[in-house]
């Protein structure tokens, strides 16, 4: 059972997969090839998945940060007798820069350790537990290394120093003196039938320096945001970019499965996958940084994924594999006990199946903030825009699962409506690119149908707001996006009295805010949601509300862990970090606020109302 903090963990990424590695120098998760794999390494969920260690034997200090400006973790071990550097990547493929980031990805993870002053003795621990611990492999010595088969895969450690090996793991202790480096590589292929060869020395120390300038050169390309908090709305860029998966343009919304909403829970979902909602709402946060080529291979992707079901009159499925698959059935992993014993651990997600038309909202918004980079859409594109457009102008009366895909009856849950009558909007001022001028007046007369629903069936004089669904009285964090995607003005008094009840009936005692508190069909309870306080932020500053919008994006934001990642949810009692991790929404909310805060601070004299305003270049 792993009981480390979820916020103990640093990510690492290569466009393709992920892993994420302790503060004490453990990779405590790895996925090979994709995201989505299984795990070779699983303690994250675990003891007996699997994992690697490098770290000082005896007591030691630890600190740690990301290389400037890449993903490149770097972890100072400082001991009694002296200090050492281990730093670890996912490898780029070779001089991959600007949008190629992950094109050719090696596979393979790369650690190396400096001694930077004094002498030091390490211990590593190698224990690879291929198919989420199922695994045992089969462990052989080569020159330079070792070889370990199981599971359909092979992997290749390449080491300069001698290996003990036992049974299916093997271990090392070697001391490094001033100046002295010891840099380890392992390889991942598939069905591989020659003969392996680990890298060497030089090979690695290459291979590091290769994937920094990958990383800087990404960064130097697309980093241009100046204003507040602008180390973590950085970060925050990088990490978006690091959850996309380079083969074909699809955003995965974390790089785990069955981290609980609450600890010892059973609110354990698998997020590496792509939602249509999330990775708009990334697009739309990366907006600056999201170039021709990054907006038409996302598009493309959706296109070549869903085109097929829109013209067929079936509703947008709301999630997809990362590269394009439809079934993600959910199955429990019944041989591993969870993070804090949170179970099932579940691999796949059965909320593939559920109907979500707010998705189409999302989807155009993001089409509409890239609409001047997307000036040759294919005739395969324009036709799923359309019909994306179409389908919201069809579906927007009809009841779903809203975006918090709860799992109890379908309702007119009011977020759904709302963008509905976004995707129409956006398809309107979009009609030229989409060559659906004959349209316009049609989904002209719809938005407004739309409008006045939300008006008149959204507001509740019981609860003086909007609420979560048509006929309740339940407050939800999600109708705080009325203002900022247009709907309406935030210092609308029926608006400023929303966020109000927002702030005062939604929140805990430490002014984060839930998703909703009202009955969702599941077991358990949830943390507050970070990517909601961010947007009570944002909308307070919409409404001019300057300082209340500081101090709840600051509060929000002080719970970033030392390298600055989010997870989804606070625990409201222990306040630490729950959910899957990081998490793409949380990133995308503090973006967002960001910007939004820095460009009311501009002009303080008048609330921003601009809904082309409100997305942030990174």
């Amino acid at each position: 059972m792993s009981t480390l903090p979820i916020g103990d963990y640093a990510l690492l990424s290569d466009c393709n997969s992920a892993a994420l590695v302790n503060r004490w120098g453990s990779v405590d998760w790895l996925c090979f090839p994709r995201f989505d794999s299984p795990s070779v390494f699983g303690r994250l969920l675990d003891e007996r998945a699997g994992h690697w260690s490098i770290r000082p034997a005896g007591d030691f200090k630890a600190s740690r940060r990301y290389r400037d400006r890449t993903m490149l973790l770097e972890t100072t071990f400082q001991t009694p007798a002296g200090e050492v550097l281990l730093t670890d990547g996912l490898a780029l493929g070779h001089k991959e820069r600007g949008h190629d980031l992950g094109l050719a990805s090696p596979h393979t993870l790369l650690r190396s350790v400096e001694c930077v002053q004094g002498e030091v003795t390490l211990e590593m621990e190698w224990v690879p537990r291929p198919e989420y611990g199922l695994v045992l492999p089969a462990l052989r010595e080569v020159n330079g290394g070792m070889v370990g088969r199981g599971g359909g895969a092979c992997l290749v450690l390449s080491s300069p120093v001698p290996l003990r090996r036992g049974g299916s793991e093997a271990t090392a202790t070697f001391t490094l003196r001033a100046g002295g480096t010891a840099a380890f590589a392992l390889q991942h292929h598939v069905h591989v039938v020659t003969e392996l060869t680990p890298w060497t020395q030089r090979e690695i120390a290459r291979r590091l320096e290769d994937t920094s300038k990958g990383w800087r050169g990404w960064s130097d390309m697309h980093q241009r945001y100046k204003g507040p908090w602008e180390e973590l709305v950085h970060l925050s860029g990088r990490v978006l970019r690091a959850l996309t998966f380079q083969p074909s343009g699809a955003v995965v919304a974390a790089v785990t499965t069955s981290l609980p909403e609450g600890a010892g829970g059973s609110r354990n979902w698998d997020y590496r996958y792509t939602w249509v909602r999330d990775a708009s709402l990334t697009l739309d946060a990366l907006w600056v940084a999201a170039c021709p080529d990054e907006a038409y291979r996302f598009l493309d992707f959706l296109a070549e994924a869903a085109e097929g079901q829109l013209a067929g009159g079936r509703d947008l499925q709301i999630m997809f594999g990362i590269g394009g698959e439809h079934d993600l059935s959910e199955r429990e992993i019944p041989h591993l006990r969870g993070w804090r014993q949170s179970l099932p651990v579940r691999v796949g997600n059965d909320a593939w199946k559920q109907r979500q038309i707010d998705v189409y909202g999302e989807l155009l918004a993001a089409v509409h903030r890239l609409a001047d980079k997307l000036r040759d859409l294919d005739p395969s594109t324009r036709r799923f825009l359309v019909n994306a457009a179409e389908m919201a102008a069809v579906r927007w009366n009809e009841t779903d699962q809203g975006i918090w895909e709860v799992r109890g009856e379908p309702r007119h849950f009011l977020y759904s409506k709302l963008m509905c009558w976004v995707a129409l909007d956006r398809a309107i001022q979009l009609a030229d690119l989409l060559e659906a001028q004959d349209r316009v007046e049609r989904w002209k007369a719809i938005r407004e149908e739309i409008r006045e629903a939300i008006l008149t069936r959204g507001w509740s004089e019981q609860a003086q707001a909007f609420t979560q669904s048509f006929g309740s009285d339940a407050l939800d964090a999600s109708n705080l996006m009325m203002p900022i995607v247009g709907f309406l003005p935030a210092t609308d008094p029926r608006m400023r009295a929303t966020i109000d009840a927002t702030a005062e009936h939604l929140t805990d005692r430490h002014g984060l805010v839930y998703r909703y508190r009202a009955a969702d069909g599941l077991e358990g309870e949830e943390g507050t949601f970070l990517l909601c306080t961010f947007w009570l932020a944002q909308a307070q500053a919409l409404a001019g509300e300057l300082d209340a919008a500081r101090a709840t994006f600051e509060r929000a934001a002080a719970f970033v862990n030392d390298v600055g990642l989010l997870a989804e949810e606070v625990d409201p009692e222990t306040r630490e970090l729950l959910g899957n991790f990081p998490q793409a929404f949380s990133h995308i909310g503090l973006v967002n606020a960001a910007w939004v805060i820095s460009q009311a601070e501009l002009r303080p004299q008048a609330p921003m109302e601009a809904p082309e305003e409100v997305m942030a270049p990174m």
